[in-house]
């Protein structure tokens, strides 16, 4: 008895933790996954076949798998590995995957890298499933094969793997064997509905090389990722991963025109990519095809996309919003305009924004607090830095700043100082 409540433990524990730590994303046999319906269109589209045709779309699927987010770290080598993924139990560090026979992945066959994403089983044994090879599962052997070739092309890089600094129990790795047993599937759960080749594929970008379920899904208590909500949120980090089903999306305005935008250039209407999510774009989306884009919006939205819904009245002028205006106009108009309309190439909009539209207004607030980075995307756009004000304001201004942004936003004034103080001790 003690055994199995020790191994509970380290599945519980590990996989919570690495979930969570990861960047925004499956079981059954090899034939099962490759001639599933995910798999009905997975090629890029007009890329011959050929050896150096099958390396440009390896170096793509691999951008489209966001494989630098995690295997490369800041003035790094490509690939190289060191990438810190921080977790309330440990930290793990992004391994070395260029063709280094030492410490990289040079030694390992097709077959090798097959397996470790496709069962998430190394040559050494299995892999911690802060590799999401949990979603990975659905990619296709010719995919697979294709990433593989990539990375076997690139520059071998002689950098030794940060060793994981985990604590007791959650650096025993035989448990991860237990938790394959009871929740690594052939595919993952639909959040919306279609069936037309745009959707297939769009479903494939979206969960298998996306992986977006792997941040954008709850976790159950053993770290598995809550099938029953599929993409209706996660607690990911400082930001939390919002609800991406389309009636999470339609509630706070995204249309699929916006979601294409937003997806190629971390810019739209609602607001730009900041958290987490601002990598994403940086290493991967920016990077896929307009077709490809596309069909991730088709699939988000599905077949029958929810219409947005607009904004609706201002909110009457009343004593408990006046704080909040008076705050808004010193702290905030100067950069996001006197009526939140934002300025270009300086600051998005408040009014419509999709992080102030979120019923939960945890990351309103943690942007509040924390601010937000100087950031460039692409098409030569920025965002200047937006400075964090946990300095400067009170747990009640916070409070009143945001309960005013939301009254504007159709979300109910009941941010209280006692939530904000809470996100401020957590910084």
């Amino acid at each position: 008895m003690k055994h199995a409540q020790t191994t509970a433990t380290v599945l519980r524990c590990a996989l919570t933790a690495l979930g969570a730590a990861l960047l925004c994303v499956g079981g059954g046999n090899a034939a099962s996954a490759a001639s599933g319906p995910a798999a009905t269109a997975v090629t890029v589209q007009s890329t011959p076949n050929g050896d150096s045709d099958q390396l440009v779309r390896g170096r793509y699927l691999a951008h489209a798998a966001d494989c630098a987010a995690c295997h490369t770290a800041e003035n790094g080598a490509p690939f190289a590995g060191g990438v810190a993924l921080a977790s309330p139990f440990g930290t793990l560090y992004g391994t070395n995957i260029t063709p280094d026979k030492e410490h990289g992945i040079g030694k390992w066959t097709a077959d090798d890298f097959y397996k470790a994403l496709h069962d998430g089983i190394g040559p050494d044994g299995p892999l911690y499933p802060a590799m999401p090879y949990t979603s990975y599962r659905q990619l296709t052997r010719a995919d697979t094969d294709a990433i593989y070739a990539y990375l076997m092309s690139v520059r071998p890089a002689a950098v030794a793997n940060h060793p994981n600094d985990l604590r007791f129990p959650y650096n025993m790795r035989f448990g991860v064997r237990f938790w394959n047993m009871l929740f690594l599937k052939d595919a993952l759960p639909d959040a919306s509905h279609g069936k037309s080749d745009e959707w297939l594929r769009g479903r494939y970008l979206v969960n298998a090389l996306g992986h977006c379920a792997e941040c954008h899904t709850a976790r159950g208590s053993l770290g598995q990722l809550d099938s029953a909500n599929p993409l209706a949120g996660g607690v990911l980090g400082r930001v939390n991963a919002p609800d991406i089903t389309p009636a999470g999306l339609a509630a706070r305005g995204w249309t699929a025109d916006d979601l294409q935008a937003f997806l190629a250039t971390g810019i739209a209407k609602q607001g730009s990519a900041f958290g987490e999510m601002y990598p994403v774009i940086h290493l991967s989306t920016q990077y896929m095809t307009s077709d490809d884009v596309h069909d991730m919006a088709v699939y988000l939205l599905g077949e029958q996309a929810p219409a947005p819904q607009s904004l609706p009245a201002p909110p009457a002028d009343n004593a408990q919003l006046q704080t909040g205006h008076k705050l808004y106009i010193a702290t905030c108009a100067g950069c996001h305009g006197m009526s939140g309309e934002g300025k270009p190439h300086v600051a998005v909009a408040t009014l419509g924004n999709s992080t102030v539209r979120q019923k939960d207004p945890h990351n309103l607030l943690v942007a509040i607090l924390d601010g937000i980075p100087a950031q460039d995307f692409p098409g030569n756009e920025s965002m200047q830095r937006m400075p964090g004000f946990a300095k400067t304001l009170s747990d009640d201004e916070i409070a009143q700043l945001a309960n005013y942004l939301r009254a504007r936003n159709g979300q109910p004034a009941d941010v209280a100082a006692t939530t904000v103080h809470a996100l401020r001790q957590q910084q």
